[in-house]
């Protein structure tokens, strides 16, 4: 018999579970005494209010997600062995999915392990831990990334806004091995200067590569400005892929001097420039000096960081969108995106529509797409699926 503590859920209040559902929220939860004493982080056996066996899950009695299922049997623990096995499932669909080892290895709930992000950069592991329940297991969890990898090094990026929700303090260090500066990736064929100490989230965003590739392909001979450029993704690999002239924009000059350090190691410094300051009014500037661009890449950071700020994202994509559309040249394009995972799908479309409009601009769209494969969703949690973008030609 397991001597891990018991969670009951309230009668009727486990059919979603039962379903397929990864999550049990506090008021679903029997939240007694002997609940509520629980430490975060908890690993817990889970029975509905008949009895019946639910599976096992990490739990945390003092947020709205209480419990995070781990297994759908009953085992004792999250240990190097069980996080092994969950990590070679997952790599062996990596490996399935790309030819080089630069990645996201984990996606949370997608592949078994909530809470929990992993990407690969080579021979560097960067792990943002971000619930209670696996941060109880870092150790473990470390450790079956070093029997697997033997990485040169492993980065924890534990300063997300999450882990205050879940009582963690935030950090940045290298918990194994040793890093002395930026690493080098190669993505879709170019390279890039990546860092994953002080740059955003993991040091990469590994969820536009397709939507990157997608560009790419539509930019031989043509002008391209990249917004929100960050470590220039889209926009080096546009100029790699023939571009005329590429316009790197981001309010962060040292994410410029950074992204023009990838554009020499891929031989395009000579037709990249680049442009410091808030993008909205980089956008005013070039259409006050009459600038068009064959390709217009609007990739912005999170407008929603809650659903509080939802109604002022809409009209901040609404805005985006009809400024970036008017720098369009005729017969260009627009690719726009939304990484706030409060934003639906539907309201960022209707957004970017209401943009055209008030741009005067019609076209068409040519893709309507999320984040790459590498960044599965769990089909019983669709509202994980946190990006959205849209490729359109302009007329």
């Amino acid at each position: 018999m397991s001597s891990l503590p018991m969670i009951t859920l309230l009668p009727d209040r486990h059919a979603r579970l039962r379903a397929g559902h990864p999550w049990v929220y506090s008021n679903e939860v029997q939240m007694d005494a002997a609940a509520k004493a629980l430490p975060a982080g908890t690993l817990v056996r889970l029975s509905a209010s008949n009895g019946q066996r639910l599976g096992t899950a990490l739990f945390n009695p003092h947020t709205l997600v209480a419990a995070r299922i781990v297994s759908r049997d009953d085992i004792d623990s999250l240990d190097t062995d069980f996080l092994t096995a969950r990590l070679r499932r997952a790599l062996a669909l990596r490996e399935t999915l790309f030819d080089a080892p630069y990645y996201r290895l984990v996606h949370a709930e997608a592949d078994g392990l909530p809470g929990t992000v992993i990407d690969r950069y080579g021979d560097v592991l960067v792990v943002q831990l971000n619930t209670a329940g696996i941060a109880q297991h870092q150790d473990a969890l470390l450790n079956a990334l070093d029997g697997l990898f033997a990485p040169r090094a492993i980065v924890l990026r534990n300063d997300t806004p999450a882990r205050g929700t879940e009582g963690l303090e935030e950090e940045v260090i290298v918990a194994r091995g040793a890093l002395a500066g930026p690493i080098e990736i190669i993505e879709n064929g170019s390279r890039f200067q990546v860092d994953v100490l002080g740059g955003q989230k993991t040091g990469w965003f590994f969820d536009q590569r397709d939507n990157r590739a997608a560009v790419a392909r539509l930019a031989r001979g043509k002008t391209v400005l990249d917004l929100f450029c960050y470590g220039g993704g889209f926009g080096i690999q546009a100029a790699v892929a023939g571009a005329a002239g590429v316009v790197l924009a981001d309010s962060s000059k040292p994410a410029l001097d950074r992204a023009m350090i990838s554009a020499g190691l891929n031989d395009v410094g000579a037709n990249v420039s680049t442009a410091a300051g808030d993008a909205f009014r980089t956008l005013d500037r070039l259409e006050s000096l009459g600038e068009r661009f064959g390709i217009v890449v609007a990739d912005p950071p999170a407008f929603a960081k809650s659903r509080k700020d939802v109604p002022a994202a809409l009209q901040a994509y609404r805005k985006l969108a009809r400024q970036a559309a008017k720098l369009v040249a005729p017969d260009g394009f627009l690719f726009i995106a939304s990484c706030s995972h409060n934003i639906e799908t539907e309201a960022f479309a209707d957004a970017v529509r209401g943009g055209l409009s008030r741009a005067e601009r019609n076209g068409r769209i040519l893709l309507s797409s999320g984040a790459a494969s590498d960044h599965p969703v769990h089909p019983f949690l669709p509202e994980s699926a946190y990006l959205k973008a849209m490729l359109l030609q302009l007329d």
